[in-house]
């Protein structure tokens, strides 16, 4: 006679490759120990442990990191704040685990346009931006210094224009265009032994996270080499054909500055894509402009052809400074490729 076998008969058989049954529950990590991320290199990160007083000293324990897998799709840059485990020691050959990114005060992203949907992110954590522009050779790239502008301003982070080789030629253009933008503008002249002819620059980044964006060939590393002289980033000349400057640094690296903080120099950048700031941001990047806006009608693009826009007559009557015209066409460019 037949076995009639019925659920209860049921055994599963035991799996010959898995063990215990996955869980989300994550380890909670108490003995992990807080860093800043200062380099980035293929997978391995660089971390200064922070002192007793929570603070990141340049002289402290430095350990190399990978990331736990949890965190594969999580964007690890210079200036985040992490948790680490494991090796701590800092000993050659040591390698610590990276298992969280603590929450960010600020994050510079950029896309690779302006209608492009993925972000690249730069830096965290950033105070400060230092615009890096020179005066000729090549010549100021008003359009990234704007792009620029918009994203600090939009993450958060202050912005300052810092002004190179003005033993060339005087930066009044610049200092006209952003007279009424509510943006510091220094110079960074240097000497012939390549230290800084002043303290500004210096005095102004002292105390704070700050990152140094601008094109290749403007003396973004000449300048950092001027702040860190320890830094010895390579520096370049610009391209006779193009008129742009060769990229030099190939990674953007977190290097200590003297009068405390930290400086994060980024590799020169051909485009800054703004596809992650909505309108209003990029209005906000424009305080010569804004209250133009609030006397426009309702639902106004603030384009050219727009009916009833208030800005070319604002302009038109030198409320926007000497600078007004080439900013509102600036700030209508960048409306344009707004989505």
């Amino acid at each position: 006679m037949a076995r009639i076998f019925r659920d209860e008969d049921y055994r599963p058989r035991p799996n010959r490759k898995g063990t215990r049954p996955r869980t989300k529950n994550r380890p909670s990590h108490e003995e992990a120990v807080t860093g800043l991320v200062i380099a980035v290199d293929r997978g391995r990160y660089r971390v200064v442990l922070a002192d007793a007083a929570g603070a990141f000293d340049a002289e402290g324990t430095t350990v190399t990191a990978v990331r736990a897998s949890h965190l594969r799709r999580v964007a690890v840059v210079p200036g985040d704040i992490v948790r680490i485990v494991g090796d701590t020691t800092g000993a050659e050959g040591s390698l610590a685990r990276l298992v969280e990114v603590t929450e960010r005060r600020t994050l510079l992203r950029r896309s690779a346009d302006d209608t492009d949907p993925t972000e690249r992110v730069i830096v965290a954590n950033v105070d400060l931006m230092g615009i890096v522009t020179a005066t000729v050779d090549p010549e100021p790239s008003f359009g990234l210094i704007d792009r620029a502008l918009t994203a600090a301003i939009d993450a958060g982070i202050t912005p300052l224009i810092i002004v190179t080789k003005t033993d060339l030629a005087p930066a009044d253009e610049i200092a006209r265009r952003f007279s009424a933008a509510e943006v510091d503008i220094v110079s960074s002249g240097l000497r012939p032994d390549g230290s800084l002819s002043d303290d500004e620059v210096a005095s102004r980044l002292a105390g704070h996270i700050s990152v140094l964006v601008g094109h290749s060939g403007v003396g973004k590393s000449t300048l950092t080499n001027a702040l860190v002289p320890a830094a010895d980033r390579a520096t370049g000349d610009v391209n006779d054909v193009t008129g742009r400057g060769r990229h030099t640094s190939s990674s953007a690296v977190c290097l200590p500055l003297a009068t405390g903080g930290w400086l994060i120099d980024t590799p020169g950048v051909r485009s800054f894509g703004l596809a992650h700031v909505d309108r209003d941001g990029l209005l906000a990047a424009f305080p010569e402009l804004v209250e133009a806006t609030t006397e426009c009608p309702r639902g106004c693009t603030h384009l050219a052809d727009a009916p009833g826009c208030r800005l070319d007559s604002w302009v038109a009557g030198g409320r926007a400074g000497p600078g007004g015209v080439s900013r509102l066409e600036s700030l209508r460019r960048l409306l344009a490729n707004a989505g």
